[in-house]
């Protein structure tokens, strides 16, 4: 992983999180700004995830748990996708709130596997 890359798509993934969770709790239901937002978040997981595929090959290898590593991403990946999903077609405010956490979730994750690759020690 890269950490600036990481930081990126975490500030990103806020970003569109507080714009979904402001446009779903004023009533507003789901639209091409907040589907838009979540499908970068989910556009940055996918390079993040080729990232992290070629990184070990040129050198630059985990510290934490490998596995655990992989069941983040994977998770992260599902999550966008099963949330704009559910916002296509539930077309209600709380299909957009639900856009929202769902970004707020990827930030963690993102962070914790930032975590694993840089710091953690297995």
């Amino acid at each position: 992983m890269i950490d600036w890359f990481s930081s990126i798509q975490i500030a990103v993934a806020i970003l569109a999180g507080v714009l979904c969770l402001i446009v779903g709790l004023t009533g507003r239901t789901p639209n091409d700004y907040t589907l838009g937002a979540t499908a970068v978040v989910e556009l940055l997981l996918v390079v993040q995830f080729v990232v992290a595929l070629i990184a070990p090959a040129a050198g630059n290898q985990p510290r934490g748990d490998l596995l655990e590593f992989y069941v983040y991403m994977v998770s992260a990946l599902l999550l966008p996708a099963a949330a704009v999903f559910w916002a296509l077609i539930d077309r209600t405010r709380w299909s957009t709130v639900i856009l929202g956490v769902a970004c707020f979730a990827i930030a963690v994750m993102v962070f914790r596997m930032n975590e694993i690759w840089l710091v953690q020690n297995a």
